[in-house]
């Protein structure tokens, strides 16, 4: 028998036989133990901070927050309301001046004098330095009211939201648009398909198939009010639109204002801010690029972003020159040099010419370049490039040399890895994933993260049931997408999401987005996005801030996030506890309504929810508020 000072081993049992009574105060004492943490649980469930969302939770219009106040996530300032929301409180973020109303930080037309007009650089980005960013809120127009629903939005905006009618005037016969009473309409026009986008896209179809799914993803260079994109949605093709803020005034805002996908963006020195072999289709209708300049640069860059056997449209100048040459206001020697130099381009790239009808012509991409390597043994211009990231594009320069395709085995081969056609490629493993080419993504870390955010949407969609009703939300901002999981959870919807890839994250997967059917760009959120003041009904941001941790000021990621936010528009931010309490504090003093909730997984995980919803108010109607700066 063991003494009082024997030693304890894990294998052993405990000596109890000298210990009659110690079964009944073991007893005691775990009831003891067992009624204190009852009794600190249900203390600790009374004081939590957060909101815990049952399984299975009603679905009221508005949802109340711990302190009793109603969260609304329903829209109120449609057609038939247009009172005012009056604003008296003092905020720590004032209302900036009402001239201030489309501002782009990035584009603003005052910057862009000091650069050079040297090949268009300075209607690129060009940002103001840390210590000229605005910290006030962005006033919406006297007047603004909610944008119509999808699909009538696509033919009408309001006038009070982008109150411009130049282009009514300039471009009157061309029917890109019309103002009626209190709205514009937009006809569905363009320069080069007077009679409507629809019967123009309708030739495009009977020289390329638009319908087996094989084109899903498109890009339109110098999109004007974007109808080419807009009536491509109907037929399942997703397009990224985009024109330069210029003197049209508002072009990116209208097509905005529409429902339509766009972003302000030029064509100069500068990559366009997508992966290489982004898009199944490129277009330009009297764009007024110069193709064939700068050593066919332009072209080069939209070879790089068009996917493998992928098609580049041109209509207008220089095609079918003989035709329109008085109309175009040039000479017939001018216009039949310029369509030479850039067939020359074309034929240097390896695209073949399909067809050229009427005021359309087709080139398409090699879907590999085995051929092409052996054609630049008799020519190399251009030279294909040297080894570099393909799909590097944010502030990196164009090059004048080919960007090398992935290797093939034969001829029949596509480079980088067939495709399935739409829908069947949203939940395919992408071949960029399939390949390995991004290193620890896997296919079944594809399969998980698209199982996950379908059941995050699902919880979103409990917690706002909002999310559910067609055409509450039409524009929506992803902004740390990763493979896009969230976009595609939402693919049912009629909606659209922008799926924005950190330049600071850690992998590059704006490509996978691209392989599944989606759009998307990059975007540092240090910097302003460049796109027009109330862009996005809704913005969802995944570990934004703990990614952007240290880099630069939460309140202005935020207030960037106010300028682009429509006026009820939704947010709903993913990150840790501690993160979202201080975000809150900001919130609260943009006069956002918000509360944070709990994970989907329950209440024990450190990362949160924050659902938000920003404040109606515009600008006064006298128009004579005090710009500011301060903060």
């Amino acid at each position: 028998m063991a003494g009082p000072n024997q030693q304890y081993h894990a294998i052993s049992k405990p000596v109890t036989a000298n210990f009659p009574f110690f079964k009944k105060i073991n007893l005691y004492t775990l009831l003891l133990v067992l009624f204190l943490c009852t009794l600190s649980y249900l203390f600790g469930s009374w004081s939590t901070t957060t909101v815990s969302i049952p399984c299975d939770p009603p679905k009221p219009t508005t949802t109340v927050t711990k302190e009793g106040k109603s969260l609304d996530f329903a829209t109120h300032h449609s057609a038939g309301d247009l009172d005012v929301t009056s604003t008296s409180e003092v905020r720590t973020y004032p209302s900036c001046n009402v001239n201030l109303s489309e501002y782009t930080p990035c584009e603003d037309p005052k910057r862009s004098f000091k650069f050079s007009r040297h090949q268009l650089i300075y209607e690129e980005r060009h940002c103001p330095e840390k210590d000229e960013i605005l910290k006030c809120r962005i006033p919406a127009p006297y007047g603004y009211r909610n944008p119509f629903t999808w699909p009538a939005s696509r033919d009408y905006a309001w006038y009070n939201n982008v109150p411009h009618k130049h282009l009514t005037v300039e471009k009157a016969v061309q029917n890109w648009i019309r103002f009626e009473a209190d709205r514009f309409r937009f006809p569905g026009g363009g320069t080069m398909f007077p009679n409507g986008a629809d019967a123009y896209i309708d030739d495009i179809g009977r020289l390329i198939d638009l319908k087996d799914g094989s084109i899903r993803t498109a890009i339109d260079t110098g999109c004007g009010v974007a109808s080419w994109g807009a009536y491509l949605l109907s037929r399942n093709v997703l397009t990224m639109s985009f024109a330069p803020r210029d003197n049209h005034e508002a072009q990116v805002q209208f097509a905005l204002e529409r429902g339509v996908p766009a972003l302000i963006g030029i064509m100069a020195s500068k990559r366009l801010p997508y992966p290489s072999r982004a898009f199944d289709m490129a277009h330009c209708s009297r764009c007024l690029i110069p193709w064939a300049d700068f050593g066919g640069q332009y072209l080069i860059e939209v070879d790089r972003v068009l996917r493998p056997g992928g098609y580049w449209i041109l209509s207008g100048p220089p095609i079918n020159w003989e035709s329109h040459w008085k109309g175009w206001d040039r000479t017939e020697d001018d216009l039949n040099d310029e369509q030479n130099k850039i067939e020359t381009v074309a034929n240097s790239l390896c695209w073949k010419k399909l067809v050229e009808k009427d005021d359309i012509a087709i080139w398409q991409k090699p879907i590999n370049h085995l051929n092409c390597k052996v054609n630049r043994k008799i020519t190399q211009n251009p030279p294909f490039c040297p080894a570099h990231d393909p799909d590097k594009a944010w502030y990196t320069n164009m090059e004048t040399c080919l960007t090398n395709l992935p290797e093939v085995s034969t001829n029949q081969d596509v480079a980088g890895g067939e495709l399935p056609k739409w829908p069947e490629r949203l939940n395919a493993v992408p071949p960029r994933i399939s390949r390995g080419t991004l290193e620890g993504i896997t296919a079944e870390t594809f399969q998980k993260d698209t199982a996950l955010w379908n059941r995050r949407v699902s919880y979103y969609k409990a917690v706002n049931n909002q999310l559910e009703k067609p055409g509450r939300y039409r524009n929506i901002l992803d902004m740390n997408a990763y493979l896009g999981g969230f976009a595609a959870a939402l693919i049912n919807d009629p909606l659209w999401v922008m799926n924005v890839v950190p330049v600071q994250a850690s992998a590059n997967t704006l490509g996978v987005i691209y392989e599944r059917g989606l759009i998307g760009t990059y975007q540092d959120w240090c910097e302003a996005m460049s796109t027009y003041p109330r862009t996005y009904d809704f913005i969802h941001a995944d570990s934004v801030f703990n990614l952007y941790d240290d880099r630069c000021e939460m309140e202005d990621i935020l207030l960037e996030m106010d300028r682009i936010l429509r006026p009820e528009g939704n947010v709903i931010l993913r990150d840790d506890v501690d993160v979202l309490v201080k975000i809150k504090k900001i919130t609260d003093r943009l006069n956002w309504d918000s509360r944070i909730v709990d994970h989907e997984d329950g209440p024990h995980q450190r990362e949160k929810l924050l659902f938000a919803v920003k404040s109606y108010w515009t600008a006064p109607a006298d128009h004579q508020k005090e710009s500011t700066t301060s903060s």
